[in-house]
């Protein structure tokens, strides 16, 4: 147990040290406040114009969500680099000479990935929802609105569960670029433009980020399901990360 509480530690120590990582987590918090100020700003000058553009189904519960899907993007590139950075830079020889048993190390940089995710989360999502609110002003909802508590704490298990995707597609690729090229696309435009065509839209309700999703929909009946699919999907992950990593060779 000590030797694997000092593993965690040395990770603790290099993610804090390692400029792009910590800039990947500030641009979480830049990004996920400043669109849900936007998003309100946006959707109360919409509703007080009568602007026809406001999407049918909106709603300040919802809404207050909204800013922390487009800062999801910036964990995935948390957990990406906090992996990948190491096969990159040739540090990973180093960090096997000081823990040589690769399951320890490998859970160790998981777990860090997802303590330092579920860090940043959980006050981002609750202080992006309340700057949406007050954006809306009289139009707002409050934080403790029906679905709303569970929301937010679907959103941060949501958050947590993609960082740890992204670790583990990092190490299957032993790189930034591939897992990049793909989850980046994937979550900002491809599953939600498979979601509404006919012949993919079955399929796409299964992707991670669109069943993840459920987790923080407010009104969702499908929660549960949405939590058990990403949880396959982050543990399938993980486990082909840990296999590529296992037969590394330097």
């Amino acid at each position: 147990m000590s030797e694997t509480l000092a593993a965690v530690r040395a990770e603790f120590t290099k993610l804090r040290a390692v400029r792009a990582t910590c800039a990947a987590l500030l641009l979480f918090v830049l990004v996920s406040v400043f669109v849900a100020a936007l998003g309100g700003w946006s959707a109360k000058g919409a509703i007080e114009s009568g602007n026809p553009g406001l999407r049918s189904d909106f709603t300040p519960e919802q809404a207050g969500l909204d800013g922390i899907l487009y800062g999801q993007l910036a964990l995935i590139v948390f957990g990406v680099l906090t992996m990948s950075g190491e096969y990159t830079s040739g540090m990973m020889r180093v960090s096997l000479l000081a823990v040589p048993r690769r399951g320890r190390f490998y859970l160790a940089k998981a777990a860090v990935t997802a303590a330092a995710a579920l860090a940043v989360a959980l006050p981002v999502t609750v202080v992006s929802y309340l700057v949406t609110q007050l954006a809306l002003g009289s139009h707002g909802s409050a934080l403790d609105a029906d679905g709303v508590p569970r929301a937010l704490a679907g959103a941060v298990a949501y958050l947590t569960l993609m960082s740890l995707l992204a670790v583990g597609v990092a190490a299957a690729a032993r790189s930034a670029v591939l897992p990049l090229a793909v989850l980046l696309p994937l979550v900002l435009v491809g599953s939600q433009v498979l979601s509404v065509i006919g012949a993919t839209k079955e399929v796409a309700r299964w992707f991670p980020d669109r069943a993840g999703a459920q987790m923080l929909t407010v009104d969702s009946g499908d929660a549960l399901t949405g939590l058990v699919v990403l949880l396959a999907w982050t543990a399938a992950a993980l486990t082909a990360g840990y296999l590529r990593h296992r037969s590394w060779d330097g």
